[in-house]
């Protein structure tokens, strides 16, 4: 008895009942969609819940960096005096430290002041005299129509910089409040953060307790390698500048290498905006050949950061590819202004560290 034969094929994309079949690459997108769907609702929601107590999320994050950057020498420090004794001292030692570095800045802003007045007023003098030379042949009044355009704008919008100005006492209220939260926390993370990590881990589900341990062992080795890296970096950057600048003869050359090791902090935008406020200072003061010159500088520190001091300093934590630090300084600031820029690179470090070491155990378990 012969068999029946097949029945024919349905057409493409149709089953034989007759309903629409879904192509598995479709339903493969379609699953992979709805879960980065939900990825980035919880990320929203979160970013949103931390911008409510942006102020607190900022003193934990200082901390951590205090702690960073303290956890070592009170280690050192354990070794010869008791444990609380040792973080009060390598803490106390640390604000010394800072409030004589801004008490030096001010002394020397304070003694070049008068001479300071004298040398913009003489190189505003002089900038004007060439913009009213070939090529420029600006009027010579069109100076004195500015001036008096600037001093009818302040005098009529003299309550909105009232206002600012009371604005940024409150400002200033709320920096010293974050401060202090931060060195509060960092007291007690460096004294025994590796115990209250534990305990947060203990009070997790036990099959996750694991994988939470490796990811913060990984987070926290990641984070002090890139505070310490880039505190390396900001000081070398800082040094040079001080130095090129005192040979230049440019005035405020200390306070200059202090704003460079403060901007150093936000990478690949920083140090050029440190060095350009550092070249008006030189155009005001010693002439454009002396400001080309700090531009110049900007060219050479460029250089020395991101062909030899990044790739040798930050390898002891997670090397992102300049591109990737790139857009994450640009989201950063985007997301929340100059701390976003801040907190943005090693906030992607730190997760890259955790995402390879948590799939380097899985493949371990496997």
């Amino acid at each position: 008895m012969s068999t029946p034969p097949d029945p024919p094929a349905p057409p493409f994309g149709r089953p034989s009942g007759g309903e629409a079949r879904v192509p598995d690459a479709l339903r493969t997108a379609a699953a992979y969609a709805w879960r980065i769907i939900a990825v980035g609702v919880v990320v929203r929601v979160v970013f949103s819940v931390l911008g409510q107590f942006h102020r607190i999320a900022v003193a934990v994050f200082l901390g951590l960096v205090i702690t960073a950057v303290l956890r070592p020498v009170a280690g050192l420090l354990t070794r010869v005096m008791p444990r609380p004794l040792a973080v009060a001292t390598a803490l106390i030692g640390g604000i010394v430290l800072v409030l004589g570095g801004l008490a030096l800045v001010g002394e020397i802003v304070a003694d070049q002041r008068r001479g300071l007045e004298n040398e913009f007023v003489a190189g505003i003098d002089r900038i004007e005299r060439r913009l009213e030379e070939p090529p420029f042949r600006l009027p010579p009044d069109a100076f004195d129509d500015l001036q008096s355009r600037i001093g009818k704008l302040l005098s009529s919008h003299r309550s909105t910089l009232i206002s600012t100005a009371l604005s940024g006492v409150s400002r200033l209220v709320e920096v010293l409040t974050v401060l202090a939260l931060a060195l509060f926390c960092a007291v007690f993370f460096t004294h025994s953060g590796d115990r209250q990590w534990q305990w947060l881990c203990d009070q997790l589900p036990a099959a996750a307790r694991q994988r939470c341990t490796v990811g913060g062992a990984a987070a926290w080795r990641t984070f002090t390698g890139y505070t310490h890296g880039i505190l390396l970096v900001a000081g070398t950057n800082a040094v040079l500048v001080g130095i090129a600048l005192f040979a230049l003869g440019v005035p405020l050359a200390v306070p200059l290498a202090l704003l460079e090791f403060v901007a150093a902090f936000i990478p690949l935008i920083g140090s050029p905006i440190a060095l350009a406020v550092a070249a008006v200072v030189a155009l005001a003061t010693k002439g454009p050949l002396i400001a080309l010159l700090v531009v110049a500088l900007v060219v050479v520190i460029g250089q020395i950061e991101g062909h030899l001091l990044h790739p040798i300093v930050m390898s002891w934590a997670v090397r992102l590819h300049p591109v990737v630090v790139a857009l994450a300084v640009v989201g950063g600031a985007v997301a929340a202004g100059a701390i976003g820029a801040v907190v943005a690179v090693p906030l992607v470090a730190v997760a890259w560290s955790v995402y390879q070491a948590l799939r380097s155990r899985s493949a371990d378990v496997v």
